[in-house]
């Protein structure tokens, strides 16, 4: 992506610059919002769970629109990439944006399946830049038409689906403008061959081409120009689901995992005792622990944001809308850490499995192939990474939050003597919060000097926005972690909670050492002389533990359970 590209798609990414940014909050206070752990929603054939009851949906919330999400994708990533482009970016855009007898046309039919839905927005010089499609929109003569002309790629569902939603610019306008688009042969529409790709190899991926495909006038999704902000809040939403849509794929492979390891032996031992498979065991349990605790939380405060925005006299439509909106940060931040880890699990897998791992005829090699297409989904990792930290940036250059100022108040701390009361760490996570709360500091410390020195130009500095984010994203997970467990314990007791305690201790451990190493960087990479020395003994004074974890101890008791239950069991 183009650096000056970047600055566009930050400020029209949440187009309400009125919003208050959740992330933000979780920064400046120590927030401890409640999250929702409960049990899974059924539901028989395909569904989209949010549309109204009255258009074949079943008018669920949030919560447990990302249920739904993730017990449908968690057994395949062909039949999840279908079923996530249907009931997501396929209908959404048509339940958030569309008028009332679009909804009453097309919905009906998405929503029981009798229909499917594909998006159209990628192009062959248009993937991370989505504005800069060319495809075009030409009113008719008559004025009841548009002609479309353009081509799309990597379009999932292509090969079966019965409607697009298509982006295409109309004249010279600025940005482009979002159409339905009935699928029909006869209209000028034509698919490329299936691609052929690394992974999800049952799911259909096609180049869509229009020539003169004729839409009608009413078919158009908000308004002329309004596009770009459909396909931007359109994956807010998806990137937020397609992290759901990777935790029981991770719990999946975790159990295949431990199965195996509990059933081979070397050395006549089953080599789930050996410490080497302990660590990989409880590192993979505890990546889908916190992903699931992370994804949940974000999305009980987006269910409560709508709830709020419903009650203040909001329709369900625009709550829906803005709710999502104001979280995008965090949708932003679940995508990446969510899909990389999942990665990581299924090459921990393979490595678990050995020789076997690498087969065709065992589970691992598929999964690992099917997970790399999660980092490029909705926006690469870099884009998501890059926009979590600009959306923050952003608001504090126009005045719409105040950053700087903790910033500065983090620099003010620094120059101060630090205090050398004993601290009490009596009580559970007391310390562990200790260390979110400094963890803090270290990303106002680091985005906050790097802002102030660069201004508006710090999206040029794109490494140095990659290890900002980096550090913006453990914070949350590892917050996410200690607040389950915390609920967990203080319900169940902490000795039947041991493993979940285990768990959030080991995430927050690794946590620190990236929070570290990114720290490092940035600060080296922008500062020099005394404000270096300065922020380099703040990063040693926030990333030191009074009283470090014993990390063997922390992994064997989450692996001795997982290998116990032989499956994930959290």
């Amino acid at each position: 992506m183009e650096d000056n590209n970047y600055n566009k798609i930050i400020s029209e990414a949440v187009p309400n610059q009125e919003a208050a940014f959740g992330m933000m909050d979780k920064l400046l206070d120590v927030a401890k919002p409640e999250a929702v752990y409960s049990e899974p929603v059924t539901t028989d054939g395909v569904t989209v769970i949010t549309a109204s009851e009255y258009m074949g949906g079943l008018g669920m919330g949030f919560v447990s629109t990302m249920l739904v999400c993730e017990y449908m994708s968690s057994g395949s990533g062909s039949f999840s990439t279908a079923f996530g482009a249907h009931t997501g970016i396929g209908t959404m855009p048509i339940t958030l944006y569309g008028t009332e007898e679009q909804k009453q046309k097309y919905v009906p039919k998405l929503a029981t399946g009798e229909w499917f839905g594909a998006y159209c927005l990628t192009e062959p010089g248009a993937g991370s830049d989505a504005n800069s499609g060319k495809t075009t929109a030409q009113l008719t003569e008559d004025g009841t038409h548009y002609k479309i002309n353009g081509q799309k790629m990597w379009i999932s569902n292509a090969g079966f689906c019965s409607l697009f939603i298509v982006f295409a610019r109309i004249e010279n306008d600025k940005n482009i403008t979002g159409f339905i688009v009935e699928n029909n042969p006869e209209n000028g529409i034509t698919l490329g061959e299936e691609e052929h790709k690394l992974g999800i190899h049952a799911s259909s991926t096609r180049q869509v081409f229009f020539s003169d495909t004729l839409v009608p006038v009413e078919n158009m999704l908000a308004g002329r120009g309004e596009g770009f902000k459909i396909a931007m809040n359109a994956l807010n939403v998806g990137r937020i689901k397609l992290a759901a849509a990777c935790l029981d794929s991770q719990k999946r492979v975790t159990t295949t995992g431990v199965q195996y390891a509990n059933e081979r032996k070397q050395f006549n031992t089953p080599i789930s005792d050996f410490g080497a498979i302990k660590q990989k065991l409880a590192e993979m349990a505890t990546s889908a622990y916190v992903g699931e605790a992370a994804c949940y939380r974000a999305a009980k405060d987006i269910e409560d944001r709508i709830a709020i925005r419903v009650a203040s006299g909001n329709s369900h439509q625009e709550a829906e809308l803005k709710g999502v909106e104001e979280f995008a940060i965090e949708c932003s931040i679940l995508k990446v850490a969510v899909s990389e880890d999942i990665q990581n699990c299924s090459d921990e897998g393979i490595q678990i499995f050995g020789g076997m791992g690498f087969s065709k005829d065992t589970p691992m090699e598929a999964a690992w192939r099917d997970a790399r297409i999660a980092r490029i989904y909705e926006g690469t990792n870099e884009i998501n990474r890059m926009l979590s930290v600009g959306m923050l940036v952003k608001k504090a250059m126009k005045g719409h939050i105040d950053f700087l100022g903790p910033a500065t108040a983090v620099a003010d701390e620094l120059l101060g003597i630090p205090s050398f009361d004993v601290p009490d760490y009596s009580e559970l996570f007391a310390e562990e919060k200790e260390m979110i709360a400094k963890m803090k500091k270290v990303f106002l410390m680091v985005a906050g000097s790097a802002a102030k020195k660069y201004g508006t130009d710090l999206e040029s500095h794109q490494q140095i926005l990659l290890n900002a984010s980096n550090i913006l994203i453990e914070i949350y997970m590892a917050e996410s972690a200690i607040l389950r467990a915390e609920k967990n314990a203080k319900r169940f007791g902490e000795e039947a909670q041991k493993e979940q305690i285990a768990m959030a201790k080991l995430y927050l451990f690794n946590a620190i050492e990236i929070v570290k190493k990114n720290g490092l960087e940035g600060i080296i990479s922008f500062s020099d002389g005394d404000e270096q020395k300065m922020m380099l003994m703040g990063l040693k004074r926030f990333t030191k533990y009074a009283n470090y974890p014993n990390v063997v101890e922390l992994r064997d008791i989450i692996a001795e359970k997982v290998k116990e239950e032989n499956k994930y069991c959290f």
